[in-house]
C-alpha cells in the first residue's frame, strides 16, 4: 500500500489529515493499520464475492457473515450501519480491530450516499476509541462509477466532518487498482489546493469578527414542529436570537451553508428528540456536527429535551436531557425557563 498524497484538516484545537492511497485493504502493512474499516453491503446481504472487500476479507478467513451475529454497536434503524466488535484474533495482513458495515435500505446514487458513511461513523466514534479510518473508494470498482464522481463528495465529506471536531486523527481513502489511483492523483490534488486557497481566505474572515448570529440552533423534526414553535416563541420574548429553518433560510439561499455555518457558530444546539428526530437524517447530521464541535471545545454545546419516547442511540441517551415524555407542555415550559438560564451563563 502507497501513500499518494494528503489533506491536512485543522479544527478549532487539533489537526487531523485525509490521505489518498494506492493498494489491497485486505494486505494492509503495519504502517497504515487503522482501528476501523469501513465496508458496504446491501442489508443482511454479506455475500463474499470473488470482487467485492467482503470476498477479499473472506479469502484472508474474516468472515463478515460471522461478525455480524455479534454487533457490538447496531444502528441500522437509524443510521443504516453496524459496528463489530473487536477482533481478537489474528489474521495475515488485517490490520484493522473491526469493522463498520454501511448497508442503507435505500440506496441513491453512490455520491449521494458517500455523506451518509460519515453520518453513521459519527455515533460509533462517540462510543469506541476510533482515532483511524480506512475508506475503499466505493462504487469506483465494480459499479463502475468515474473516480472524477465519486472521490470528489468522499474528500469533501471527510474534510467537513474532520473541521467541525469529529475525533479522528485520519481518514484513509484507499483505492485499489493503479488505473482509478492514477485518475484519483489529480482530482486528490486539485481538492487540495482548493482547500489550501479557502483556509487563508476563511482564517482572514475568522480574525474580523468572532461574534454568533444566532444563539440557538433549533433542531427539530417537523412533525414536531407544534413543540418547537414554542420554545421559539418563548426565546424570542427574551430576545434570544434563534436559528429556525422556516425564519432564517431565504427561498433560493444556499440552505446548506447556512446550516453549517449557524451549527458552527451558535451557543446552544436544542434537540428536540422523538421517534422522528431519531430517523430524520438531517436531524442526525446536526446533532452530529454539533457534537464532534462540542467535543473539540471541550464544550456543552448540546441542550437535548426528551419530547416523545423514542429508541435513542446511546450517544443521544448519556448527554443529560430535560424529560417532557409524553409531550408534557408543561415541562417543556420548564425546560425552555432551563435553556434560557444556560445561555445567560455564556452570555
Amino acid at each position: 500500500m502507497r501513500l499518494i498524497d494528503e489533506l491536512k484538516v485543522a479544527s478549532r484545537r487539533s489537526e487531523s489529515r485525509i490521505e489518498f492511497l494506492q493498494g489491497d485493504l485486505s494486505q494492509i502493512p503495519p504502517k497504515h493499520e487503522v482501528d476501523v474499516l469501513v465496508v458496504s453491503a446491501f442489508p443482511n446481504d454479506y455475500l463474499p464475492t470473488a470482487t467485492s472487500l467482503i470476498g477479499a476479507l473472506h479469502q484472508k478467513g474474516l468472515s463478515v457473515s460471522d461478525l455480524a451475529l455479534s454487533k457490538e454497536i447496531d444502528l441500522r434503524s437509524t443510521c443504516s450501519c453496524w459496528l463489530s466488535s473487536e477482533i481478537t484474533e489474528f489474521y495475515p495482513g488485517l490490520r484493522f480491530k473491526r469493522i463498520l458495515c454501511f448497508e442503507p435500505a435505500a440506496r441513491g446514487r453512490p455520491p449521494e450516499v458517500v455523506g451518509d458513511i460519515f453520518r453513521a461513523l459519527t455515533p460509533c466514534v462517540a462510543e469506541k476509541e476510533i482515532r483511524s479510518v480506512a475508506i475503499p473508494l466505493v462504487a469506483a470498482g465494480d459499479q463502475t462509477y468515474p473516480v472524477s464522481l465519486m472521490l470528489p463528495p468522499l474528500i469533501e465529506a471527510a474534510h467537513r466532518w474532520l473541521s467541525v471536531g469529529l475525533p479522528v486523527e485520519v481518514i484513509k481513502i484507499v483505492s485499489f487498482s493503479d488505473r482509478s489511483a492514477e485518475l484519483g492523483t489529480k482530482v486528490f490534488a486539485a481538492i487540495k489546493a482548493r482547500h489550501k486557497s479557502l483556509t487563508a481566505s476563511t482564517s482572514h474572515q475568522s480574525s474580523l469578527s468572532n461574534h454568533a448570529e444566532h444563539q440557538v440552533f433549533l433542531s427539530y423534526c417537523h412533525k414536531d414542529k407544534v413543540a418547537a414553535d414554542t420554545i421559539l416563541a418563548e426565546l424570542q420574548k427574551n430576545k434570544v436570537t434563534v436559528f429556525f429553518d422556516t425564519l432564517s433560510i431565504d427561498i433560493g439561499a444556499a440552505w446548506q451553508q447556512k446550516i453549517f455555518d449557524a451549527l458552527d457558530s451558535c451557543r446552544r444546539l436544542v434537540a428536540l428528540y422523538s421517534p422522528d428526530y431519531v430517523h430524520s437524517k438531517v436531524c442526525q447530521e446536526e446533532f452530529n456536527i454539533a457534537w464532534a464541535r462540542g467535543r473539540d471545545e471541550s464544550a456543552n454545546i448540546i441542550f437535548p429535551i426528551y419530547w416523545a419516547s423514542a429508541k435513542l442511540p446511546t450517544y443521544m441517551r448519556m448527554l443529560n436531557y430535560i424529560d417532557c415524555r409524553e409531550c408534557n407542555q408543561q415541562n417543556l415550559r420548564t425546560a425552555t425557563s432551563k435553556l434560557l438560564a444556560t445561555i445567560s451563563q455564556v452570555a
